[in-house]
């Protein structure tokens, strides 16, 4: 288990540091009604921070950890001791949320609270209220927490992440290394990233600077609308090196959903192993556009699909006629499917294209 405070930086690695070298000779400078035109098409957040930061919050968290006897002091007079005095310890760790009810409905990340025994939530004018895990998903990193306001709380409205595109500005809020009320600025600089840490892994990456403390905080288009949730950051050192990575709200919503109305999330599930064809050195995929699909590279006994007669080798094209290309694409689709509901699969099964109406299952395991 990671420590409450912070979630790991991803791909520890070791960067050659880059000299600046002044430009000399390149060109005239600029007059000065120039770069007064420049600076007045700079972003001015400051409007917009004062509007969102009332509903950002910091997350304070306490939780017991089992203190294991060390090896050595086993069958000592110590062992006792540990025994009686040592065998739980309190963690504090910090994080980030924000407000999406006046009633009090708060999210953040489900790593931020783990196993927390204790969590308080404090407001921006330093009110502070304990709250209550409602329910978390640990795939998608994603908590729901309640606190019993004294009176409607400020809140947030959510945007839509699919609309964002590369370039664009974002705002980061949060709780820094515990500093609370900070708001970082920067932009979109890829989506549907895979960060190998979960198979719905499809973040949005931004370099807004995230550090430890952020994470469960918003990220914010210039509307003042969360489009995503800090959750982890690429670093060599464990503080923002430029590369953070938010869920996007459009796959956390309808999770923040499931986890206010049922207090957790039930997953589609096939039962199948599947894996993306071949690419070609020109990145093509290696078969025609019209036999692009998943392969099924296995079926699991007992499954919804070998029930509904998948085979493998079978070559899915679609799901309830949407164009399905990858293996990812492919799982978290059917993910997204109530369990219990029946979906109709495109297939390719020795060159002959056919539909197979298949009951997804429930997902047998959320770890």
């Amino acid at each position: 288990m990671h420590p409450p405070s912070a979630r790991p930086a991803i791909g520890r690695r070791s960067f050659a540091a880059l000299a600046l070298v002044p430009l000399v000779g390149c060109g005239t400078a600029p007059s000065a009604q120039a770069q007064r035109g420049a600076v007045s098409t700079l972003p001015d957040f400051a409007d917009l921070a004062e509007r969102v930061l009332p509903a950002v919050v910091n997350i304070s968290v306490t939780a017991e950890q089992r203190v294991e006897i060390p090896p050595e002091l086993r069958g000592t007079p110590l062992e006792r001791y540990f025994r009686d005095r040592g065998r739980r310890q309190q963690t504090v760790g910090a994080g980030s949320g924000f407000i999406i009810e006046p009633s009090g409905l708060v999210v953040t990340a489900s790593h931020v609270v783990g196993n927390a025994t204790r969590v308080v939530v404090a407001l921006q004018n330093g009110e502070e209220y304990q709250a209550r895990v409602v329910g978390s998903d640990e795939l998608m990193d994603l908590a729901l927490l309640r606190v019993e306001a004294r009176a409607p709380l400020p809140s947030l409205g959510w945007g839509s992440s699919g609309a964002m595109r590369v370039g664009q500005w974002v705002l980061a809020a949060g709780n820094p290394f515990g500093l609370g009320g900070t708001v970082t600025s920067g932009i979109i600089s890829a989506r549907g990233r895979d960060i190998g840490a979960g198979p719905f892994d499809d973040f949005l990456q931004t370099d807004a600077p995230i550090n430890p403390g952020n994470s469960g905080g918003p990220l914010f288009n210039t509307a003042g609308e969360v489009v995503g949730i800090s959750t982890a950051i690429y670093s060599p050192s464990g503080a923002s090196a430029g590369i953070g990575f938010a869920v996007p709200s459009d796959l956390a919503r309808p999770i923040i959903e499931q986890l206010r109305t049922v207090g957790r999330v039930e997953r589609g599930w096939l039962g199948v192993q599947v894996q993306d064809l071949p690419v070609e050195e020109t990145g093509r995929r290696s078969q025609p556009a019209d036999r692009r699909g998943v392969l099924i590279a296995g079926v699991e006994r007992g499954s919804p699909a070998a029930r509904a007669g998948i085979r493998q080798g079978d070559l899915v094209v679609a799901i309830d006629g949407e164009r399905i290309e990858t293996s990812r694409a492919l799982v978290r689709n059917v993910a997204a499917v109530p369990p219990g509901r029946t979906v109709r699969l495109s297939i390719l099964r020795d060159g002959r294209s056919t539909e197979v109406p298949v009951q997804v299952g429930r997902r047998p395991s959320q770890g």
